[in-house]
């Protein structure tokens, strides 16, 4: 089989996507619906609206995925899908879509964890990458480090213990007012702000690699209701800037330390936060003083999308990965079980 032809689709929150890749790295199409706007009124994503909006969305997205790829199911060689972790509802809908494919066209399923698909999006990128690395997996509900042993094998060697960096960003720029996706808001808005004028917690959790971002959360929310009793005036900007400042260097000592303690060369960036340049800048300046080299994903593919599914699908097809007919969303799905 000289090209391994991947349709993929990616329902696990807020995007409808749907792609068709090549032998894992070749992007022949990613389509990919946002529902930001219809969440932003309520400040996140609401499930039940989530759910809705993909039902409306998947087949008219599927259809575009294969026409700008210029294929048909018939010469699709497999059908790979997220099937956790993510919202329930959300991740039925593309999971059942998925099985009716395969199920009609007689192809291949494979059941793809969307955070493995959020590491393999570095595929995609960067073609020459290849495992072992070391990833550090940041995004709205995820805050992993992650030993890449090989395509298809991974281990978790620190987690958050509680809010996930990308929660954490989403939570403060609620407190300052600014709309969701509060992450690329706080990060544009800490370029204006003096890092150095607020001195905000990091919790290196000494006893190992976990992370934790609530105390710092708290943090700013109480350092915001002292100023606002005492009269205090409240500079945004500067919340902002020693906020994320606080959490990078958190990410980024701990990623720098492991990678040293396991004698990786290799750093990679995957998830939602990812894209923020903040966190790139700060890994880019660490990974380059200790002769690590740093990978991380383009813009477009650290947000949710099917390109990184079908890369990941990919892999876990040509180690042979089959998924049976009773495939069903996980919404709490562990990194790596299979």
């Amino acid at each position: 089989m000289n090209k391994v032809t991947v349709l993929a689709i990616e329902t696990s929150c807020d995007e409808t996507s749907v792609a068709v890749v090549q032998n894992g790295r070749e992007v022949l199409s990613n389509i990919i619906s946002t529902q930001i706007d219809l969440h932003e009124k309520y400040g996140g994503v609401v499930p039940e609206i989530a759910s809705r909006m993909h039902v409306e969305k998947i087949n008219f997205v599927i259809k575009e995925a294969l026409q700008e790829a210029n294929v048909t199911l018939d010469e699709i060689d497999a059908v790979g899908v997220t099937y956790g972790p993510g919202l329930v509802g959300a991740l039925i809908v593309g999971v059942v879509a998925a099985k009716a494919i395969a199920f009609a066209k007689d192809k291949p399923l494979v059941g793809v964890h969307h955070i493995e698909g959020h590491i393999a999006a570095n595929y995609i990128t960067h073609k020459a990458l290849e495992p072992p690395f070391l990833c550090l997996v940041v995004s709205g509900g995820h805050t992993h480090l992650v030993l890449v042993k090989d395509y298809t094998s991974y281990e978790i060697i620190g987690r958050t213990r509680d809010d996930a960096a990308g929660e954490a960003y989403d939570k403060v720029a609620r407190a300052i007012g600014l709309s969701y996706p509060g992450g690329p808001k706080v990060d544009k808005l800490a370029r204006e702000g003096n890092k150095d004028a607020i001195k905000f917690p990091r919790a290196m959790m000494d006893d190992g690699y976990d992370f934790s971002f609530s105390g710092v959360k708290s943090a700013v929310l109480n350092y915001i209701n002292g100023a606002k009793m005492k009269n205090e005036p409240i500079h945004n900007a500067d919340i902002a800037a020693a906020f994320q400042s606080s959490v990078v260097d958190v990410l980024v000592s701990k990623t720098i330390a492991l990678a040293k303690e396991k004698s990786l060369d290799k750093v990679a960036l995957a998830g939602g936060v990812a894209a923020n340049q903040g966190l790139r800048e700060a890994m880019e300046e660490a990974s380059k003083a200790n002769g690590i080299k740093l990978y991380y994903p383009d813009l477009s593919l650290c947000t949710d999308n099917a390109a990184m599914i079908g890369c990941a699908a990919y892999y876990e097809f040509m180690g042979g990965k089959r998924s049976g007919m009773n495939l069903n969303a996980v919404p709490n799905l562990p990194i790596g079980k299979k």
